[in-house]
């Protein structure tokens, strides 16, 4: 997969949101008529596109046909996901409160068991965040 686009509100509030998850602009271009950006992190791109009149986002937790969330892997790169969680409110307590989507919990996917968290972005999109235990 090359990028996953995200539609924002506010670009340079975005940019800041998803540096505090540890992404950082790999380049800034423009998309027509507006401003727009691909970062890297967390072994992976996004590419955030300011919308100058956004509709607000769907209901992440009601029924509707498309893209539900985003997720990122943190197996590897962290001990605890709770610990992770309370690290990232630190960091976003000067730019946004943190909307705690999901608090961590465990859950069995396959035969695997992870430490999983949802969070909102800044646009109150959903992301997902996983830690692998076993």
């Amino acid at each position: 997969m090359h990028h996953i686009s995200i539609r924002t509100a506010n670009i340079h509030q975005a940019i800041a949101f998803y540096e505090k998850l540890g992404f950082t602009i790999e380049e800034r271009f423009t998309t027509g008529y507006t401003l727009a950006c691909w970062m890297i992190g967390l072994d992976g791109r996004i590419e955030l596109i300011q919308i100058p009149e956004p509709s607000p986002p769907p209901d992440a937790f009601n029924d509707y046909v498309g893209y539900y969330h985003i997720s990122f892997e943190l197996t590897g790169k962290i001990e605890n996901l709770t610990q992770w969680l309370e690290e990232l409110k630190l960091k976003l307590q000067d730019l946004i409160p943190l909307k705690v989507l999901l608090e961590p919990t465990q859950q069995m996917i396959g035969d695997r068991i992870y430490e999983v968290v949802f969070i909102a972005d800044q646009d109150q999109l959903p992301l997902e965040f996983l830690n692998r235990l076993k």
